[in-house]
């Protein structure tokens, strides 16, 4: 049977690339819906799908990595109103989203790489030191 969750979502997640990520998880679902920022600082999120898809979804949107920290997630479910015909961002007209999700993402790629090789510097400093 499918269902709807309707999910208020809070925390450091404007301007990050949330919603980037919450397209991405919904589509590995199959889900239909929408996300979209609002202007309180949260972000809404609309998705529908069958079986359990979309209790799966409202845990894998509780992200916290270096850039996005999910601090809250209201949700609510209801029946399924088959609306919507894919996943997508809903955004402004000012058309900068997918410039700023592209930055994102390399951005997450650069603090990744960073990280790796501050790892590594560690593990080669130790390695002279014994």
């Amino acid at each position: 049977m499918a269902k709807r969750l309707t999910a208020y979502v809070s925390g450091k997640i404007q301007k990050t690339g949330y919603r980037a990520r919450v397209v991405d998880y919904a589509r590995v679902l199959n889900l239909k819906g929408t996300v979209e920022n609002l202007d309180n600082g949260r972000v809404r999120i609309v998705a529908e799908g069958d079986d359990d898809r979309p209790n799966l979804f409202e845990r894998a949107i509780d992200i916290k990595n270096t850039l996005i920290q999910v601090s809250s997630v209201e949700s609510e479910y209801s029946s399924a109103i088959g609306d919507i015909p894919k996943f997508y961002k809903l955004v402004e007209e000012d058309g900068t989203d997918t410039e700023l999700d592209t930055i994102n993402e390399l951005l997450e790629d650069l603090i990744d790489a960073v990280n790796n090789m501050n790892e590594h510097t560690s593990s080669v400093k130790r390695s002279i030191i014994v």
